[in-house]
């Protein structure tokens, strides 16, 4: 006698994966087709997450977090990081960039 609620031991279980903050925030702001900054991103996230008494330039740290998050995005390939208008390999790319809709 099983359970009908029981999962038989063949089929694997569904995980479902939320993405981080951070990476829900990359994904919105490109999602239009545009190509955003990562800056923008920051500063987006700053203002909806930083107290009325942070200083002004808060939004730089969150750079790193965006940085990551547009890397891990992209070696899915859910992202694209642009450097000089043409598509950079995310596991080796320094300077100025973009982010862009897959």
């Amino acid at each position: 006698m099983t359970d009908e609620n029981e999962q038989s031991a063949d089929e694997p279980e569904a995980v479902v994966v939320e993405d981080d903050p951070v990476a829900t925030f990359i994904l919105n702001a490109v999602k239009d087709g545009k190509d955003v900054s990562p800056q923008d991103i920051a500063k987006q996230i700053a203002a909806t997450r930083a107290k009325d008494t942070a200083p002004v330039d808060i939004w730089r740290k969150y750079m790193t977090a965006v940085r990551q998050q547009a890397i891990s995005l992209a070696r899915k390939k859910r992202l694209l990081i642009i450097r000089k208008g043409k598509v950079a390999d995310p596991n080796d790319f320094k300077g100025l960039y973009k982010l862009r809709k897959v």
